[in-house]
């Protein structure tokens, strides 16, 4: 289980690091690390998802630690209130980035993905669907060649484990 708090409320996440173990220890090292602080969510799009971990309030984007291997295969579903890996075109580019399931995605789950891989989900939101609903609403814009990201930052301030 993780807390994130968030500028707009708290999330709680219960991970799943039976199916998606290589996936849970990245995440968690991050979080340990102290890396999500004061990062944001930076790509928000209305009944799809909610992105963040990558970029500073300022869209500056952090480095990471090498990519991790896409546990897609763990038959866990893009569905509402889920987090998987957000990654790059290459199938095995998942690094610290993660998105919220806004809605049910089954275009993002392996058997139905374009690529053959999908995103791997790796927990789902235990309580805070109301803050990531909340987070869905706020106005976007364009900012440093992105798109979809929220006109005032949503911060993540802290992301911990806790049961």
């Amino acid at each position: 289980m993780v807390i994130m708090e968030t500028s707009k409320g708290t999330i709680k996440i219960e991970l799943d690091g039976e199916r998606a173990p290589e996936t849970v220890e990245n995440f968690l090292q991050y979080a340990t690390e102290g890396f999500y602080d004061g990062t944001i969510f930076h790509r928000v799009i209305k009944g799809f998802m909610i992105q963040g971990g990558g970029f500073d309030a300022n869209m500056n984007e952090k480095r990471t630690r090498a990519t991790i291997k896409n546990e897609s295969t763990n038959g866990l579903k893009n569905e509402r209130g889920t987090i998987a890996m957000a990654r790059r075109p290459d199938p095995h580019s998942a690094s610290s980035q993660f998105f919220i399931n806004h809605a049910t995605s089954t275009f993002l789950d392996k058997d139905q993905a374009r690529d053959g891989w999908g995103y791997c989900v790796f927990g789902r939101v235990t309580e805070g669907m109301d803050v990531i609903d909340e987070i869905a609403e706020v106005s976007t814009t364009t900012r440093n060649g992105h798109s979809d990201v929220p006109e005032v930052a949503v911060v993540i301030e802290s992301v911990t484990q806790g049961e």
